[in-house]
């Protein structure tokens, strides 16, 4: 990634835990960089800043419209991805690696975790949508939140479901947390991550 924020743990140990934060669609690696020290203290932090720009907000990876990706160039900025990722683990050897991304960014998370479901010991997708079958992938000992609101109009809750089910399915430790709104985030989905972060 060209720009990315990083700050290494307090005392920078170094089998301190690490995570990956990515932002949602016209955010940047600035929007859960603080709120993280919050969710997972004592963890280093690494933000990537989304590189393709949609009408000048900031993404991960190009679509042709609400809800369809152009499925060669998320093909591409996955691999990059999950090597920006490796690169850091390997960089710093730490104890537990998360991941937490919102909208778009817990779309480029969880594709990267198709790709290689050993990379993070936890994700937390928050407003996912994966509008695609997921790739057969062994999850165990994978821990796994979604977070979603039931009336959101960009990921429907029938298709937040089937992700959850996938996971699931997998072997993954899933949990999915509802609210009843739309799109935004709220208090209970910052709860459920930082339990599950800390766990």
């Amino acid at each position: 990634m060209s720009d990315y924020q990083f700050r290494a743990a307090d005392g920078d140990g170094a089998d301190a835990p690490l995570i990956f934060l990515f932002h949602g669609t016209g955010g940047d690696e600035n929007q859960f960089f603080d709120l993280a020290a919050q969710l997972m203290p004592g963890a280093a932090r690494v933000a990537p800043r989304g590189d393709v720009s949609e009408r000048g907000a900031l993404r991960y990876f190009r679509r042709t419209g609400e809800g369809v990706y152009d499925m060669a160039d998320l093909a591409q900025r996955t691999a990059a991805m999950a090597g920006f990722v490796r690169d850091h683990i390997a960089a710093r050897r730490p104890s537990r690696v998360a991941g937490l991304g919102y909208s778009n960014g817990a779309n480029i998370l969880a594709s990267v975790q198709f790709a290689d479901p050993t990379l993070f010991d936890a994700g937390v997708l928050m407003h996912p949508l994966i509008p695609f079958t997921p790739p057969e992938a062994d999850f165990s000992g994978r821990q796994v939140l979604l977070t979603a609101g039931r009336r959101d109009p960009i990921a429907p809750a029938a298709a937040t479901q089937t992700l959850a089910d996938y996971f699931l399915a997998h072997g993954a430790d899933a949990h999915l947390v509802w609210h009843e709104g739309g799109h935004e985030l709220r208090h209970e989905e910052l709860a459920a991550a930082q339990l599950l972060l800390n766990r």
